[in-house]
This record gives C-alpha cells, structure tokens and sequence, in this order.
C-alpha cells in the first residue's frame, strides 16, 4: 500500500518526536524510536498518512538492530542462564537488580543466575520484560 504524504507534516512529526530515522546504533537510539513505535501503535485507526509511514520505518529499524543486538539464533544452542548471564553483563547489571524482580530472595536469584534452579513462565516472562527478548528464550 503507498501512503501519499505531506513532506511539511512528515518534517513536524519528527520535530515532534524530536527524532531522525536512520540506522539503530545505540541502546539510547533503540529506547527512542521504541518510544515512539509504541506510541504510535495506540493511535492505530486514528493515524495520519505520515504517522502510518513514520511508524512501518520505525518498525523495520527497530526489528533489524533487534536482529542484530539480539540474535537469538547465535544463542540457540546457550542454556537459558547463560544468555541471562550475558544480558546482565551487556545492561551492567548485577544479580542484586534483579532481587525483587525475580524473586525477593538473594539466594533464589543466585541459584537461577548461576543456573542451579530452572527460570520459571512468570520469571521468564520478567526477563522477557527487562530485556525486550521473547520470554521464550529463558524456558
């Protein structure tokens, strides 16, 4: 489907959102235009011709620096806790972020971390969260 557009609205709409779209490089980038994606998916019947084609671009910059950042099939064959542990160690976190998330227990979280005990659905679906990863991934 071609969307006619206005090149004048299209410019205000970026001024507005106060991006540029072009090539995700960054986790600030990503969290950015993932913003503005998700705001634009609740406007969905009520979206202009230039916030249609504004968000099928965000989309497809979006899922290409996912598929670059994430790829999930290099990991496929990494248990569950290995790739926790990777995350963790990309975002700068520690195990202690995620007592209270995981579970209020030092230990537990510990155990799940170090793989000692299996990452439970709701725990997954948690971690799933955090790191914006299908929660699949950790069962």
């Amino acid at each position: 489907m071609t969307h006619t557009i206005s090149r004048g609205d299209y410019i205000d709409l970026l001024n507005q959102d106060r991006i540029i779209p072009k090539i995700i490089e960054t986790h600030e980038e990503y969290e950015q235009f993932l913003a503005v994606a998700e705001r634009l998916i609740f406007k969905k019947q009520d979206r202009t011709p230039e916030e249609t084609v504004l968000f099928r671009l965000l989309v497809k910059l979006i899922k290409d620096y996912e598929e670059e950042t994430y790829n999930l099939k290099e990991w496929s064959k990494t248990s569950p806790h290995e790739l926790l542990q990777h995350l963790m160690e990309a975002r700068g976190m520690k195990q202690v972020d995620l007592v209270g998330v995981l579970s209020p227990s030092k230990g537990l979280v510990s155990s799940i971390v170090n793989g000692k005990r299996a990452i439970s659905k709701a725990q997954a679906k948690k971690l799933g969260e955090i790191f914006n990863i299908s929660a699949s991934v950790f069962i």
